[in-house]
């Protein structure tokens, strides 16, 4: 889920911008520093949008900068358990499927995608049903449960997140309209 936090960093002013200490400057200080950036507490700085305090800076011996304690607003994305969220696949392998969802991917696990087996199909990176003519490639549009959620603070690239789609109203969006049409997929359209 999308929120707007207010939060507290400290940010370094290089020598050569020490002249004009603007909260510009500083959101854009903060932008490097902290987008991107996981934190188990607020999820996942998406963006630093408005600063409102800056404070008195501090110099700090053999640092050649000078730190601004700063208060601002930040857009984070925390999904939370048991959350559902629409993604889009980004990438297909033997084991499942990595939905986008906001800034991070999620593994939609093979055998958590449907109740028909899934077989990967490497040269065209999709997995298919051998009982029916549904598969999931890249570009997909899912709807799909949080199940499992791990934070890695200092690698956020390593955090994971667990997803399911193995319930009514969960699965690639173009099956769940099959299903509400009352129609069933023919060859070709999955």
């Amino acid at each position: 889920m999308y929120k707007r936090v207010r939060l507290k960093d400290t940010v370094e002013v290089p020598p050569e911008e020490l002249t004009d200490v603007t909260p510009e400057l500083v959101r854009r200080l903060l932008q490097d520093k902290l987008e991107g950036r996981m934190d188990e507490d607020v999820g996942s700085v998406v963006s630093v949008v408005e600063v409102h305090d800056i404070g008195d800076g501090t110099v700090i011996p053999n640092e050649p900068g000078v730190f601004y304690e700063a208060e601002f607003d930040a857009v984070t994305f925390d999904p939370g358990m048991q959350e559902v969220v629409d993604g889009t696949v980004v990438e297909v392998v033997e084991f499942g499927a990595f939905v986008g969802i906001g800034p991070v991917d999620g593994l939609l696990h093979v055998s958590q995608i449907s109740d028909e087996y899934l077989a990967y199909d490497g040269e065209n990176q999709q997995l298919a049903s051998r009982e029916s003519s549904d598969t999931l490639t890249v570009d997909d549009a899912v709807r799909a449960r949080i199940v499992t959620k791990s934070v890695d603070e200092r690698n956020p690239r390593d955090s994971k997140i667990g997803l399911t789609a193995k319930q009514v109203g969960l699965g690639k969006h173009q099956w769940l309209a099959n299903k509400r049409g009352g129609t069933q997929a023919t060859a070709g359209e999955d």
